[in-house]
């Protein structure tokens, strides 16, 4: 990868975490939750800072399929506010709602919705479909929990980055297989993995091992959270293969110099294909998770905004669309 290619800002992003990853002992050396509690301390400096919220509430919720740890960001105190559900990335395997907590801040800030942050089980100890059936169920019931969550569960939101735009695109899936409709106001995909595998051009380009994803870390985290060899065809796990028929107005955030790059343009041309209303912004010497470098970064600051300004405008469009069909 050309590393003169990357924004500077984005460039001082990655070179700080690298230097923080060298505190802790190789990677591979480290069982999954020393991986995990190590990701989180080179994650912890990113997080800091930000929108200050009215209320956040850390929840556990009993879903149809079983437990999930929530965090609710109110950003005003008001009634009844549209709801944003933010599914973190970190390939199944990595994160949390602690290292996205300060994105999902400045989303409650920018865009007025109650964000609903999902700590969902990792992989491999939980294999696919579990995470994605639990996440499911819970946006499913979001009406059942609106009077004591304060939100207005009839706008909904769906977002995530990297694994959680997977999850975010394959929750439509599951709630139009399960519901006949998708309840679902938009989706804002953060350089979404939407399927197995990237192509020899892409980690040429953007890949190698100094880059901050390639394709050898991303076939681990894939064989992290798939069943069997049967599920790299599963549209479920996979979003890609899928069917994009009645998704709700999307719009994906696409850094240029990202192993992922052209599995959102590939995305995108399905759903248009498929007649879905689809925007697709490419942001010229952005990395994967370049939107965490927002402390540092005007870039990820304008990529946050584009977000979300995409996304209250289509929440009103649906509120005029209510008021009209009433």
């Amino acid at each position: 990868m050309d590393k003169t290619a990357i924004d500077p800002d984005i460039a001082t992003f990655i070179a700080t975490m690298q230097q923080d990853w060298e505190r802790h002992p190789p990677f591979a050396s480290l069982s999954f939750d020393e991986a995990r509690a190590a990701a989180e301390d080179v994650r912890a400096r990113w997080r800091e800072g930000g929108p200050v919220m009215a209320e956040t509430r850390d929840l556990s919720v009993e879903t149809a399929c079983g437990p999930l740890p929530v965090r609710i960001h109110y950003p005003v105190d008001a009634d009844q506010l549209t709801v944003m559900v933010y599914l973190h990335g970190g390939g199944f395997t990595l994160f949390s709602i602690e290292t996205h907590d300060r994105l999902m801040r400045e989303y409650a800030a920018a865009t007025g919705c109650a964000v609903i942050g999902v700590d969902y089980p990792l992989s491999p100890e939980t294999k696919f479909p579990v995470a994605l059936d639990r996440i499911a169920a819970l946006v499913a019931a979001l009406p059942d929990h609106a009077a004591q969550w304060n939100i207005d569960a009839a706008r909904v939101v769906l977002a995530g980055d990297s694994a959680g735009a997977n999850l975010a695109v394959a929750t439509c899936f599951k709630l139009r297989e399960a519901l006949g409709e998708i309840p679902v106001a938009a989706l804002l995909l953060n350089y979404g993995a939407f399927a197995h595998g990237t192509s020899d051009q892409a980690e040429s380009r953007y890949g190698g091992a100094d880059s901050i994803l390639n394709a050898e870390e991303m076939d681990f985290y894939w064989a992290n959270y798939l069943t069997s060899p049967a599920d790299y065809a599963d549209p479920f796990a996979c979003p890609l293969l899928g069917d994009m028929t009645g998704l709700p107005p999307a719009i994906l955030i696409v850094p240029e110099l990202d192993i992922l790059s052209e599995q959102s343009s590939a995305i995108a041309a399905k759903m248009h294909e498929a007649g879905c209303e689809v925007q697709l912004l490419r942001y010229a010497g952005a990395t994967h998770s370049f939107l965490e470098a927002m402390s540092i970064s005007p870039l990820a600051q304008r990529a946050i905004a584009d977000g979300a300004n995409f996304v209250r405008d289509r929440i009103m469009d649906q509120s005029t669309a209510q008021k009209q069909a009433t």
